[in-house]
């Protein structure tokens, strides 16, 4: 295959990647097509056979090693990020919840499932603070 095929589909994958914003896959693949182009164009690329698994090669093993370190340098696990901004918020029982239980709360607006950590009891109505946040569970404690 020809050079230029190879750096033209590195570009248009790159170009699919602003597309879909924050997926980081198709860049690890532009950035292979680019190299087996690059390599081609030197005289390097060999057959066919040889440019695909090179293009498959390099573009998987980019993958699975830049992707993690990409993703925390740009900061885009936002999610993880807004759960954390919970902490120290107020929440209200929607229920009784002994030491140890779990009930339900609200915070928000929303309702969550809701595990008192603290020393005493939670009642119905009372204001609580929040400790954590795991998954879909406030860990609070009486106010």
């Amino acid at each position: 295959m020809e050079w230029w095929v190879w750096l033209f589909t590195g570009l248009v994958l790159l170009a699919l990647e602003l597309l879909t914003p924050g997926a980081l896959f198709l860049v690890f693949f532009g950035a292979g097509a680019i190299a087996v182009g690059l390599l081609s164009a030197i005289g390097l690329g060999g057959p066919l056979w040889l440019q695909i698994l090179l293009f498959a090669l390099l573009s998987l093993a980019a993958l699975f090693t830049l992707r993690r370190l990409l993703l925390s340098k740009l900061h885009l696990r936002l999610p993880d990020r807004m759960i954390d901004r919970l902490v120290g918020e107020t929440a209200l029982a929607l229920e009784d919840i002994a030491v140890d239980g779990v009930g339900k709360a609200e915070l928000r607006g929303s309702t969550w499932n809701a595990r008192n950590v603290g020393e005493a009891p939670v009642s119905r109505g009372q204001r609580c603070t929040v400790m954590r946040v795991e998954g879909l569970t406030l860990w609070i404690y009486e106010e």
